[in-house]
Parts: structure tokens; C-alpha cells; sequence
């Protein structure tokens, strides 16, 4: 008898080690494997590497050369590439756990794979071309590096699967995670813009039933089981951004000048990546990518530039649908009509293991549905169900003048981000834009809309004509800094805000960018190269808006209780207004401007200036030992790793024109940055010249191979607010080229 309990036990043992086993392999068999495109296309390309490594990609045609992009891309980072596409896969939770699983229910929420399937047979087939040779790429350098793949069975891939982490990630620029987030968790909406709709506006005529309660909203959603805010996006956003544009009678040397400086995370996979491409087709373009993308987003050819910032228009919809007793059912138009539903399994990996996790996602003819302990709201937003975009950025690639690239803008199929325009003839341009809905009068689209209205489905954008553009302004200069479109030329210049139907919902804030940038420029007579320089790496702040306020809050607090507090304030009421590391005050300010920024951007609740002054001087003294600490060596610059580490003081702040915006705190009390300036560059048109451009990155063309020199090689540089030389034109590339090699998929 004593025999059953051991063999029991060992029953049980061996059940849970089978268990154990299932858990640690069933995702790569469960997963649904793609197919490689067509193995009889051919492709070769030659990859030249500059001095700071950046890549200079050659080929017969455009197809070859999208080979070569993905090639010479994975050598630098297929680590955050096999992020990406297990992100197009809806397999991302099998790599990064939770927070992967939270992006792969936005795939399967959003029907990312579905819109892929459904459209890309629809575009051009050279397009179709770029993306089936990026797909090569990336399979033949997984196939030829094993010991590097993170995931089983995540290639081959097609440009279908590319297509599809196009459908996924684009939205969220535009802020679509701020109202998915909020109703998978079950906090209050609240608006992108303007002051937070008040709960009793937040109601379906004519019940008056809250949508969301503050008190009662729950941790985990009905529907999902687990909270899921987005991390798609940095305190709300993907991206800050400065822009300038400069025309010849303003520049005082006759330069057409145009500066790209994005505000971008400085790792994965929305981290610009640099490249100059050039094909025998006539694609010849040197600018920047994310992960993923055969081409550039921005950048310049040999005619025309552009860059981009982000904008905010209010482009997302929320109904309240009203369900049947079963769940199942939808009433439109007095209607019932049946939920879609569809049961997915998110892998979700623990340590060792990776879970499966079934969710269930809805979708009605408005768009996908998620269902809470407040009802069902249905979501609809600009561009959704549209790739569009991929045909356009290839387009826009190969554009020559201010008509063509303006044609292509119009068709609408990028759904946001400004573009900033300048060319060789001179032309300076703003373009706000935005796929947004063309919503029918009658409805508060501020609110959430009557689900049961069908009235209230948009169906399409509004035309291009009506998106706020400003063409050669008699001001000589346009920029964006993230700010409304009605501040970007000038006093004389500028759009009003009546010019745009309130249906829109375009953005009316500023940021303290905008405040600088526009006072710079307007106070400077003539805006060459140096006070170009001055402005783009301004490190003040504005008397006005949030930073004034939380200046006010502090300076009116009793602090006669705290004698550290009472000395901190002292220190931040003789700050200088700058992050510029020279004040005695800057790192207190530094510390303090933060929670503050994002309260005004993000419509957060306000903070308690005691409470954020306390946090502040807490961690200066326990870190530092002092208060008016130098801001380099609280602020940093940190490529920890291997023999090209580096570990560099910075200047700029959140919401300044020379742009630290956030970082994480690190054991030793420094912060490290991680988002901010990221990719810049200057673009010039010198009469009689061609184009020439510099650029520069935080880190450097191999941001995850320790091992490579190129690892950092540009960071003392990017501390020091200099440039390295963009070798766009080949004979340049062939003189300064380190290293040459041709690739190939003939075998």
C-alpha cells in the first residue's frame, strides 16, 4: 500500500513536467506559420558603410535595393527587427511577455492582419515589389544567422506580414492608444485636446448614463481579464518633433534650408534608423526609417525634403453600442444585427514559459468593439481599414517638385503627422497633415456618439483642400513643434483658427517649443546657418502656460515647516529659465517640469507643487548630496554595454527646443535619457549647387551590437550639438566608404 503514494507522487511529477514542457514549446508550433515570397525573384545589392557605418544601399532596381535595405538593417539591429515582425505575427507577447501581449490584442483589436489580407493584393504592384524583396532580406539573413533568432518558426515572412505592422503601428500617432487604453481599463475618457469633457457631457442622449465612473472603474475590463494600456506610446505619444523651414530671401546667403528634428525613442522599434538609398529606377533618397519599412519616412532626394512632426487632430470616434440580454446583438437603425466576434490566444510569456491566453475581440460595422463593466463602445478613426500609406511614403520617395509631392499628400492615404516641405527651387511649405473623418453636422464628436445612429458613421476623410497648408509665406520661415497649425509663420502669416470647421478637431494647444521657436524666428532679421543653430538647440523656457503655473504653485506654498523644502524653493525661484547645464537650478527644474508637462499635454490631473518639490529635492539629496547639483551629471547619455559604453552628460529638458523629454531613473540616481532629440538633420539647396545635408543620431548606426564600434560612435558628437557629414551622391559615398559588399539571394 505504501507503493500508491509514491507512485502518485511520481504520477504528479511527471504530469507537471509534461506540463512544464508543453509551456515552454507550444507556441512556435501553435503559431500560424507565413509563406516566403516567390523563390524564383532575384535580387542583389550593394551595401557601402560610411565612416560612422551608416549604410549606403545601390541596386539595378528599386526592388534590389528594398533587398538591401533589410539586409544591411538586420546587420545593425535584427534584434529590434524580430520585435517587429513578431509584432506583425500577433506574437510580440512570446518575446517581451505582458507587455508584448498588450500590443498583440491591439493587432487582433484592430484587425491589423485582416486589413493587411484585404488590401495589399490592391496595391500597385511595384509597391508590392518593394516589400516582397524586404521580406527576402530579412529571411535570408534569419535563415544565415539561427543563433541570433528570438523566437521559433517568426520567418519566413512576406510583404504581407510587413504590410501588416504598417496597419498596426500607424494609428497610434495620432493618440489612438489614449481612448483604446482608457476603455480597456475602464478609466474615464478623456480628450485629446482642450480641457477634459466634464462626466456629465460623457452621456448618450437621452438615458444621461455615465459612460465611465472614476470611483467604480475596475483594474481589469470584462472583457479582456487583464489591464491592458497600450505601451505604444511615450506619457500618451509616440513622438514630440521640431521643424523649420527656411526660404532663400530669409536665409541672408540665398540657402534653402529645411532641419528635421525628430523627438523619437532612442531604441526599438519606432527608433529611426539612417540610410541613403539608390537605385537605377530613379529612387535616390537619404534620410530615415523605422524597423520594418523597406524605405524612408523622411529625409530628402535630390529635389525636394521634407520631415515630420507629430500632430493631434481629434481623429478617433467612440459609440456606445446598446447589446441584446445574450451580448451577441447590436441595434442599428432599430436593427438588431449580430456582434462580431473572434477568440484569439495571446502568448504571454512568464520566465521560461509561455502562457496561453484566449481573449475575445468584437467588431461592428463602426469598427472594433471593446466591452467593459460601463457597455460596449465601438471605435472608428482616420484611416482605419486603409494601407494606403505604403504606396504614398514610396511615392513621396521618388517625388521631384511641390506639385508631385502635394498630389500624393492629397490622396490621404498617410492618416497623420505634419510634413514640413522645402526644395531646390525655393519653395518652403506646411502641411497639416491628417486623414481626418468627415463628420456630419448634428453630433457632439467631442462626446461619446449614439451607437444605434447611422447617421453617425462617417464614411470618408474631408478633401485635402480643407487640411490647414501654408505655401511660401511672406515671413520667409515655417515651423512646427507639436503646437496647433495656427502658430507656424509668423504674425502676418499665420492660418486663423476660423480658416477650419470645428468638425475637425484640430489641436488649438502649444507647447513651450512652439512659444520659443516662434519667438526666435520672429525676433531674428535674417535666419542663417548660426542663428539657425541657435534656435534648433534653444534651451528656454517661455514665462507663460504650464511652467509659469507650476512657478506660481511653488512660489505661493508655505514651507516655513520644511527648512530643505524652503531652501529648495529658494533654489528654483532664481532658476534661469533654461536647461542649459550652467544654472545652479536647472537640475531642481529639470526634476520638476516633468509631471507638470504632461499633466498640460496629456490632460492629466494637475500635480501638487509640495508633493512634486518634496519628490525632487528627495532624490537630489539622497543622490547627489546637494541640491544644486550641475544638470550633466544628472542628466545622461548612456550606451551601457561592451567596449564602446559611453556614459556623456546632456543638456536640454522636456519641452525645450534642444529636447531631453524622458528617461528612466538608473540605480545611481542619474537619468537616463530615452527619448528626445533623436534623428536630426539639415538639408541645403545652395543655388547652383546640389543638395547637400548633415545629420546625427544619439548612438549610432548598431544600437544593440555592443561589439560594434558604431555601437556609439556618434554620441559626443550629438552631446556636443555637432553634425557628421551625410554622404548622399556616390562619388562622395565611394570616397569615404569603410567597408563594401555585395549581397545576393542567387545561390
Amino acid at each position: 500500500m505504501r507503493k500508491w503514494p509514491a507512485r502518485i507522487g511520481f504520477s504528479l511529477l511527471v504530469l507537471v513536467l509534461l506540463a512544464f514542457v508543453a509551456l515552454t514549446t507550444w507556441e512556435p508550433f501553435f503559431a500560424e506559420r507565413s509563406t516566403a515570397p516567390p523563390s524564383e525573384k532575384t535580387y542583389q545589392a550593394e551595401i557601402m558603410r560610411s565612416e560612422f557605418g551608416v549604410p549606403h544601399v545601390y541596386g539595378e532596381t528599386d526592388a534590389d535595393v528594398a533587398y538591401g535595405v533589410a539586409i544591411a538593417h538586420a546587420e545593425d539591429d535584427f534584434f529590434t527587427l524580430q520585435d517587429v515582425v513578431a509584432m506583425a505575427r500577433g506574437r510580440y507577447g512570446a518575446i517581451a511577455g505582458e507587455e508584448g501581449a498588450q500590443i498583440d490584442y491591439a493587432y487582433h483589436l484592430l484587425d491589423a492582419r485582416g486589413t493587411a489580407e484585404r488590401h495589399y493584393k490592391e496595391l500597385p504592384a511595384d509597391t508590392r515589389a518593394l516589400f516582397e524583396a524586404y521580406a527576402t532580406g530579412l529571411n535570408q539573413y534569419a535563415d544565415e544567422h539561427p543563433a541570433e533568432l528570438k523566437l521559433a518558426n517568426l520567418f519566413p515572412v512576406n510583404g504581407e506580414d510587413i504590410a501588416a505592422g504598417f496597419a498596426l503601428r500607424q494609428p497610434f500617432f495620432f493618440g489612438l492608444g489614449n481612448v483604446i487604453g482608457p476603455l480597456i481599463s475602464g478609466e474615464p475618457l478623456r480628450p485629446e485636446f482642450g480641457p477634459p469633457i466634464p462626466k456629465e457631457d460623457l452621456s448618450i442622449p437621452p438615458s444621461g448614463e455615465p459612460v465611465m465612473d472614476d470611483e467604480d472603474a475596475p483594474a481589469e475590463t470584462a472583457a479582456n481579464g487583464i489591464a491592458m494600456p497600450l505601451p505604444m506610446g511615450e506619457d500618451g505619444a509616440l513622438s514630440g518633433s521640431n521643424a523649420f523651414a527656411i526660404s532663400p530671401q530669409k536665409s541672408g546667403d540665398g540657402v534653402t534650408r529645411l532641419v528635421s528634428n525628430s523627438h523619437q525613442p532612442w531604441r526599438g522599434g519606432v527608433a529611426w534608423y539612417e540610410l541613403v538609398v539608390e537605385s537605377n529606377e530613379g529612387w535616390h533618397y537619404a534620410g530615415a526609417n523605422f524597423p520594418g519599412s523597406p524605405f524612408p519616412f523622411l529625409g530628402h532626394n535630390e529635389t525636394i525634403g521634407w520631415t515630420n512632426t507629430v500632430n493631434r487632430p481629434d481623429m478617433v470616434d467612440v459609440y456606445k453600442l446598446e447589446l441584446d440580454e445574450s451580448g451577441k446583438r447590436y441595434r442599428l437603425d432599430g436593427e438588431w444585427r449580430d456582434l462580431e466576434s473572434k477568440t484569439v490566444t495571446l502568448p504571454v510569456r512568464f520566465g521560461p514559459i509561455t502562457l496561453p491566453i484566449r481573449r475575445t475581440v468584437y467588431r461592428s460595422v463602426h469598427g472594433p468593439v471593446i466591452i467593459n463593466d460601463e457597455g460596449a463602445f465601438a471605435i472608428r478613426y482616420g484611416g482605419i481599414d486603409n494601407l494606403g500609406q505604403l504606396d504614398a511614403y514610396y511615392r513621396l520617395n521618388k517625388a521631384k517638385d511641390l506639385t508631385q509631392f502635394k498630389a500624393i499628400l492629397a490622396r490621404m492615404d498617410i492618416p497623420s503627422t505634419n510634413f514640413i516641405y522645402a526644395d531646390k527651387a525655393g519653395n518652403i511649405g506646411y502641411f497639416y497633415n491628417a486623414a481626418i473623418p468627415d463628420r456630419p453636422k448634428g453630433y457632439d464628436w467631442r462626446g461619446v456618439l449614439p451607437g444605434g445612429d447611422s447617421k453617425a458613421i462617417w464614411r470618408g476623410t474631408v478633401a485635402f483642400e480643407k487640411i490647414p497648408q501654408l505655401v511660401n509665406p511672406a515671413s520667409g520661415w515655417l515651423f512646427n513643434a507639436n503646437n496647433t497649425p495656427f502658430s507656424a509663420a509668423g504674425e502676418g502669416s499665420d492660418l486663423l483658427p476660423d480658416s477650419v470647421a470645428p468638425e475637425m478637431g484640430v489641436e488649438l494647444k502649444t507647447t513651450n517649443r512652439a512659444r520659443r521657436a516662434a519667438k526666435l524666428m520672429q525676433e531674428t532679421p535674417v535666419i542663417d546657418r548660426a542663428n539657425l543653430d541657435r534656435i534648433k538647440y534653444d534651451t528656454g523656457y517661455e514665462r507663460a502656460g504650464y511652467v509659469e503655473q507650476m512657478m506660481d504653485d511653488v512660489a505661493a506654498l508655505d514651507l516655513s515647516d520644511d527648512a530643505r523644502l524652503a531652501e529648495a524653493r529658494d533654489l528654483l525661484m532664481g532658476w534661469d529659465w533654461t536647461a542649459d547645464n550652467i544654472g545652479r537650478g536647472d537640475a531642481i527644474a529639470l526634476l520638476m517640469i516633468k509631471p507638470f508637462m504632461s499633466a498640460e499635454y496629456q490632460n492629466k490631473p494637475w500635480p501638487d507643487a509640495r508633493e512634486e518639490l518634496e519628490r525632487s529635492t528627495d532624490h537630489l539629496l539622497t543622490h547627489f548630496g546637494r541640491l544644486d547639483v550641475p544638470m550633466s551629471d544628472l542628466l545622461r547619455l548612456r550606451q551601457p554595454l561592451g567596449p564602446y559604453a559611453v556614459d556623456i552628460g546632456l543638456d536640454g529638458g522636456s519641452d525645450t527646443l534642444r529636447a531631453s523629454t524622458l528617461w528612466d531613473v538608473d540605480d545611481d540616481g542619474r537619468l537616463s535619457v530615452r527619448h528626445g532629440d533623436s534623428f536630426i538633420m539639415y538639408v541645403e539647396w545652395e543655388p547652383g549647387k546640389r543638395v547637400r545635408s548633415e545629420s546625427i543620431q544619439p548612438y549610432g548606426a548598431a544600437t544593440t551590437r555592443p561589439q560594434s564600434i558604431h555601437y556609439s560612435d556618434q554620441s559626443k558628437l550629438f552631446a556636443q550639438h555637432k553634425l557628421k557629414p551625410v554622404h548622399f551622391w556616390r562619388t562622395d559615398a565611394l570616397q569615404k566608404a569603410t567597408r563594401r559588399k555585395i549581397v545576393s539571394n542567387r545561390r
